[in-house]
């Protein structure tokens, strides 16, 4: 295997010295064949790698990476100019290389994807890999760049560089519209905050937009270097040929891609540790009849109600809370489309984290469980499961499980009622 990674040093050499750049960049944990067995981004490399490091890191990042850092013997990195250009060499490595340690790093259809269309206009747009694959997103593709698994930082990223590219997501371009549209034509949005280069009132050419789309294509391909030398060229052709207007609109273009305004991506990188995905779930019947399961998503601490989710459970379960929780996670975990958890909370003892335990090793998965122990009163009495996880994610713990038990309650009533009204 070729390697990617500019430099390499041993996590013994690191641990007594650490080397690495205090820069953007891309990491790699290899083991001794020099293997990838991890890829992450960072904002600063150096800081990112130790904390890999420090007494708490189960704590902080769950048994999977501590298992990684078991197999691991070397780190690799690539240094790079931005947050936003690490977020898409990482994309594009992950997809690469499919680290085992990256979390549904083989299963594409819940990443995300820049995607060109093959218009005389192209649109660039962020689409699912599902949406690909099952023709919801019908549109003719010429490229696609990714996949990217963060779809809040994807969209963040898109944002940055259509501030320094302008172009054309949803509107409709002039040349494709009537003469009685044409007349009546406003710009769009995008177009009035300048995110748009007027593609929908005619203001720029076919020709001239394809040359903003090719210089996006080159970003996201991670072939900024080739997109600085193109631009070079043409600002010394164009004021060659005194077209000094031009020059110095590509003279911009440099600056803003040498000094790149990814603030809000490296908040999201500082973050990021902190930011554990929590689902907890949750069943309710009446007498073992109508049975009904629930997710809920807690991250932040704070509970994300519109990612919620309802199961109306297709097999008798009779009362059966083991196995009704059995349905519910086999249900859940079909669906790649949505991100994985960091933690999985049930409601009960031993039994319930056996249960979810044995449903995420079939799936490969190695997900952290905690249950979640009532008293008689139904209040919660002790959080059973990895010590590290429960003490750092204590109160996110409850609060989902608190809203999961709400929200099964909740359904399973008005299931109850409609059920009655049908009569």
């Amino acid at each position: 295997m070729q390697a990617v990674w500019e430099k390499k040093i041993s996590i013994a050499s690191f641990q007594k010295e650490n080397t690495l750049p205090e820069t953007p960049g891309v990491y790699f944990f290899l083991n001794e064949q020099d293997e990838v067995l991890y890829i992450g981004k960072a904002t600063i490399l150096a800081d990112r790698v130790k904390s890999y490091f420090s007494p708490d890191l189960e704590e902080a990042r769950g048994p999977k990476l501590i298992r990684m850092l078991e197999r691991a013997r070397s780190i690799g990195w690539i240094p790079l100019d931005s947050v936003l250009e690490a977020l898409i060499r990482e994309g594009q490595l992950i997809k690469k290389y499919l680290p085992p340690y990256n979390t549904d790093a083989k299963d594409d259809k819940s990443y995300n994807f820049v995607v060109i269309t093959k218009e005389n206009f192209p649109r660039i747009v962020l689409v699912r890999e599902r949406d690909i694959e099952t023709g919801k997103f019908d549109h003719p593709i010429k490229e696609k760049f990714g996949p990217y698994p963060r779809g809040e930082a994807l969209r963040t990223a898109l944002r940055i560089v259509r501030q320094i590219f302008p172009y054309r997501d949803k509107c409709v371009p002039y040349p494709e519209l009537s003469e009685e549209q044409q007349q009546k034509a406003r710009p769009c949005f995008q177009a009035q905050i300048g995110l748009c280069p007027g593609v929908c009132m005619g203001t720029v050419t076919a020709t001239e937009y394809r040359k903003t789309v090719k210089r996006i294509a080159l970003f996201f391909g991670g072939k900024k270097a080739d997109l600085v030398k193109n631009l070079e060229r043409e600002m010394k052709v164009a004021a060659k040929d005194l077209r000094f207007e031009e020059a110095n609109e590509i003279k911009k273009l440099l600056f803003d891609l040498g000094h790149i305004r990814d603030v809000a991506l490296m908040k999201m990188d500082r973050e990021e540790e902190s930011a554990a995905r929590i689902e907890a779930y949750d069943t309710a019947h009446l007498q073992g009849e109508a049975t009904v399961g629930v997710m809920t998503v807690v991250q932040h601490a704070l509970a994300k109600k519109s990612q919620y989710r309802l199961f109306k459970l297709q097999n008798a379960h009779g009362g059966n809370d083991l196995s009704a929780l059995e349905e519910i996670l086999t249900r859940r975990l079909a669906h790649s489309e949505w991100t994985l958890p960091e933690l999985i909370v049930v409601d009960g003892a031993l039994l319930q984290s056996d249960v979810a335990t044995r449903i995420l090793r079939k799936k490969g998965l190695t997900i952290p469980v905690v249950g979640v122990v009532k008293n008689a009163r139904h209040q919660p009495d002790r959080i059973i499961g990895p010590r590290g996880l429960v003490k750092r994610f204590e109160k996110d713990i409850l609060l989902a499980n608190a809203e999961a038990h709400r929200f099964a309650i909740g359904f399973h009533r008005k299931k109850r009622r409609d059920q009655f009204l049908q009569g």
